[in-house]
């Protein structure tokens, strides 16, 4: 716990907060900026001696419903809110929904990156935005049926969707897949998408209730892969995987080492782009 700084920040943020945030009135002779501390105590439910005490960087240990009420009480942010249990030495609550709205600044990265592919993922494995080399590696998700854009349910369920990888990288391919979608349910235990899908994918799969089981976790990070395209070829691509601040969406961009084969196919592939050499 550090207690001083806990109790800077809580001074910090009382001072910002008007009585007329809180639905109090301004009464005369306010010479207190913001709230007074036997008013964030009364809003908190608590006594203004253990309020104080913790301004004053002594007293006992707040507890978890104590360090949420006081953030309700300051009118924090999730943000603050988790910052606050940080400082008291507790982990932030959980739980916080996952959003599938991408940001309109990581839209435009994804689609200034015009010589690679990338996508925006969920952390439950939805594709959420793709650029156009993305597409040609991927194919088109856009094109798919919903439950079809999720990565995780495809790949288990699909088996046109390992046709991307060499047989020889399926199954490792799969285990990573299980461990970083076991840790995001281990972020987030109340997600009820995320539990259903969780449900779904073991109700239709063997292999994946078979690597659930195993109790395996790692969050999926930067790392080499290869695919096995159906027009250019093979391609050996490192793997950078970048997060949102909350976590809960990644930029995962596909890299070729200069001057490799894998390189060359790359380019041929973003001339190429989605079309079919198969044809005619």
């Amino acid at each position: 716990m550090d207690r001083t700084g806990l109790a800077d920040f809580l001074r910090r943020c009382r001072a910002r907060v008007t009585p007329a945030d809180v639905g109090l009135s301004q009464g005369p002779r306010r010479r207190t900026p913001g709230l007074r501390r036997e008013e964030v105590a009364q809003l908190a439910g608590m006594s203004t001696d253990h309020y104080t005490r913790l301004e004053q960087a002594r007293g006992s240990y707040p507890s978890r419903q104590m360090l949420a009420a006081v953030a309700r009480a300051l009118r924090l942010t999730g943000d603050e809110r988790d910052h606050l249990f940080h400082l008291a030495g507790e982990a932030p609550p959980r739980g916080r929904p996952a959003t599938e709205h991408v940001r309109p600044g990581l839209l435009l990265v994804l689609d200034r990156l015009t010589d690679t592919p990338a996508q925006v993922l969920s952390d439950r494995g939805d594709i959420l935005a793709q650029n156009a080399m993305g597409k040609a590696l991927h194919g088109d998700a856009s094109a798919r049926p919903e439950a079809e854009r999720n990565i995780v349910w495809r790949y288990f369920t699909d088996p046109s969707a390992r046709e991307l990888f060499p047989a020889e990288d399926r199954d490792r391919a799969a285990l990573v897949a299980v461990a970083d979608l076991r840790a995001t349910l281990a972020r987030r235990p109340d997600d009820a998408r995320l539990a259903g899908l969780v449900r779904g994918l073991r109700a239709r799969s063997e292999e994946f209730a078979a690597l659930w089981d195993t109790h395996r976790v790692g969050v999926r990070r930067a790392d080499v892969k290869r695919f096995l395209h159906p027009v250019v070829g093979l391609l050996e691509l490192d793997c950078e995987v970048l997060l949102t601040p909350e976590h809960d969406q990644r930029l995962v961009i596909h890299t070729a080492r200069p001057g490799s084969s894998s390189q060359e196919r790359l380019e041929l592939l973003r001339v190429v782009g989605l079309q079919d050499l198969t044809r005619g």
